[in-house]
């Protein structure tokens, strides 16, 4: 077993693919008007898997687990009937193979579980191989769009974390939130989205992540620093987001929070995933990153003083347009019975 490869990967970007829906909660229509604290901070972003991730296969190399029927994307939940967490636990749970034994390892696939019978190869060098690439967990750059202090619960990105190799979005066995620093941009140009770089230095953990939904990711706040000196808003309805100049919150350097303008000119009903459509008019921001980046995801928007959604897709073709989801939305899916189950 020893060619099964565990591989990290970046975060989802802007542009990431939503697969899942919200459920409707009353809560967000309390009488009085709902707050809740907009953020806009930067944060690095960890995640480990529930199971394993078949991000593919090695290049040149023979793949019995391919032969056998296992796909990029399958999750792998346990071999010879031993629930798997990690590649390490994979490798564990099939100590004791030999020469010509198989291995029966159960993957989950959308909503069915299946189960493959692989029988690895011997390499050159004796050792034993599925020929698979298996991806574990995962960390990048994010940002939180709000905190709410009643629940102690946030929620950042506006989108979910998808497996960049497989699309598929990545079910959620435990991961956290920590402090960063924005450090450098990589400016999006027409055809080429942008990156925000952080310093991943092991700053200090916020939180903790429960859930990885259509909606984005949503968890508690053990330490509420990243929402000190900001104040919490009303939040708006989906009938209240109206075309129009609005702002932004985002951390494009260092740990500063700016407000930047952009125009919102087009707004979506019906649409589980995209609530508007916006375009950045700032010419700081312009200048600074070329419009939306990978990285400001969960960037807070703000219209008529009220919190009205999050920055979640920029349009390849033309980096100064994008899409938001709307805050209710998003704090729909956090309020959810389900909100504490895995993805």
């Amino acid at each position: 077993m020893g060619k099964i490869s565990k591989i990290r990967n970046v975060l989802c970007s802007a542009f990431a693919v939503c697969l899942l829906a919200g459920v409707s909660s009353p809560a967000f229509f309390a009488d009085g008007g709902r707050q809740v604290v907009p953020i806009g901070s930067a944060v690095e972003i960890t995640l480990d898997t529930q199971g394993v991730i078949v991000a593919g296969y090695p290049p040149e190399s023979p793949s019995p687990a391919q032969d056998a029927g296992i796909l990029p994307g399958d999750i792998i939940t346990a071999v010879n009937g031993v629930s798997v967490a990690s590649a390490e636990d994979m490798m564990a749970a099939a100590e004791g193979l030999s020469a010509g034994e198989s291995a029966e390892i159960t993957v989950t696939r959308g909503s069915e579980a299946k189960t493959f019978s692989v029988t690895p190869a011997v390499c050159d060098d004796g050792s034993l191989s599925l020929g698979l690439w298996l991806r574990d967990s995962m960390s990048g750059l994010g940002t939180v769009t709000f905190y709410d202090p009643e629940s102690g619960t946030f929620g950042a990105l506006g989108h979910p974390v998808s497996d960049i190799d497989t699309g598929i979005t990545v079910p959620v066995r435990s991961g956290q939130i920590s402090e960063t620093s924005v450090n450098d941009i990589v400016k999006g140009e027409a055809g080429t989205p942008g990156q925000l770089m952080g310093s991943f230095q092991g700053g200090n953990v916020y939180g903790d992540v429960r859930s990885n939904t259509i909606c984005g990711i949503f968890g508690t706040l053990s330490d509420t620093s990243v929402a000190d000196g900001k104040t919490a808003v009303e939040v708006a309805s989906e009938d209240e987001i109206h075309t129009g100049e609005a702002v932004i919150l985002s951390n494009i350097s260092g740990q500063e929070v700016k407000e930047y303008t952009v125009e919102i000119t087009r707004v979506y009903s019906g649409d589980d995933t995209r609530s508007m459509m916006i375009r950045v008019t700032d010419p700081e921001l312009i200048a600074a990153t070329g419009g939306i980046v990978q990285g400001m995801s969960g960037s807070p928007i703000m219209q008529d003083g009220k919190l009205i959604g999050a920055v979640t897709h920029v349009l390849v073709k033309d980096p100064t347009e994008g899409y938001g989801i709307s805050i209710e939305k998003m704090l729909e899916t956090a309020d959810a019975p389900c909100f504490m189950l895995a993805a």
